[in-house]
């Protein structure tokens, strides 16, 4: 099988990324029993972190086709991606910053969605590499939505172009208002 090493490197990662995510819910404890977007982003790492151990395992094992282990995880992805959504939906009023969580929410439901389709075509034939091939990197897709999730449960610091942009308008307002108008050629 020409992806048994890309599987094999990929349960291993994955094996150590749940460990390492153990180590940060119990960082994040705190946040994660009073602010119910933690929690989300918590089960939504394991969640990511999960699909790609269970879909590397399985392709490991010989003579089973990745189809149905594809199909299986994308499904129980997509049934926690809904009571995750649902989950934020019910707090949006008292935690507002729960929007953010709902749209990367749904860039999971994407990759799960594709993980999926790629599942049922794998299934369906069997000896076409193509699906595979989208597997495999819908694996790694979620090795980096689990990597993203538990970055910010942790708090890590997030720097974006949106964000630095606004604060240089904002650093420049601030700098227009303190100049007196008459000071100003």
């Amino acid at each position: 099988m020409e992806f048994r090493d890309l599987f094999l490197a990929a349960a291993g990662a994955a094996g150590s990324l749940i460990g390492l995510l153990f180590v940060a819910v119990t960082i994040a404890h705190d946040r994660l029993t009073t602010i119910q977007a933690s929690r989300v982003r918590a089960s939504a790492a394991l969640s990511a972190f999960l699909n790609a151990l269970a879909v590397s395992l399985f392709a490991l094992v010989p003579g089973i086709g990745i189809g149905w282990t594809a199909l299986t995880v994308s499904v129980t992805g997509l049934l926690f991606a809904v009571a995750a959504l649902l989950s934020l939906m019910r707090v949006r009023r008292s935690q507002p910053g729960a929007i953010r969580d709902a749209a990367f929410l749904v860039g999971f439901v994407v990759t799960l969605v594709a993980q999926l389709i790629s599942g049922v075509v794998a299934i369906q034939h069997p000896n076409d590499t193509n699906p595979v091939q989208t597997i495999a990197i819908l694996v790694i897709v979620c090795f980096l939505i689990g990597i993203g999730r538990s970055w910010e449960l942790i708090g890590g610091p997030s720097i974006s172009l949106r964000g630095e942009l606004t604060d240089i308008a904002r650093e420049g307002w601030d700098e227009h208002k303190e100049t007196p108008s008459d000071a100003r050629p």
